[in-house]
């Protein structure tokens, strides 16, 4: 058995602010729109946040990363075996014409189908977070990979 963790990596340019970006991933109200069907939590360490996507997928997580505006980090506590060992997380970079973000989430036990449809997942999703930020665009929660 290998002991080799696997990690996704996204990173995408976001025509707004980074407070505006850190707002819309970790603030739930903001969350809601572009990822989970509700949420709660407060960005601050050792703070908890519940990401629910159904009964079968009431997942919670742990903050171990924020910096306001800059980098936010949370660690999986509670969901299914796959996401349970993994991290993930944003870091955000500021310019004059908007934010850099870099996104991991790593430590997945298993490149397994899982593994490979969160990776596909994490990209469509990004690109939602991307037109929620810069256009206010709402992907009901049905229609979300």
């Amino acid at each position: 058995m290998s002991n080799q963790n696997f990690s996704i990596y996204h990173q995408l340019y976001i025509k707004k602010d980074a407070k505006s970006v850190f707002e819309a991933i970790t603030q739930p109200e903001h969350l809601n729109n572009w990822w989970p069907l509700k949420s709660s939590g407060d960005p601050g360490i050792g703070n908890e946040y519940n990401f629910y996507f159904g009964e079968e997928y009431d997942w919670y997580a742990e903050v171990t990363t924020c910096i306001i505006d800059t980098s936010f980090h949370v660690k999986m506590i509670r969901s299914d075996k796959d996401w349970a060992p993994t991290t993930f997380g944003f870091d955000l970079e500021e310019d004059k014409n908007g934010t850099q973000l870099t996104f991991q989430h790593i430590n997945w036990p298993a490149c397994n189908d899982h593994f490979k449809t969160a990776s596909y997942c994490w990209a469509i999703l990004l690109k939602d977070l991307k037109n929620y930020i810069e256009h206010g665009v709402i992907v009901p929660f049905e229609q979300r990979s």
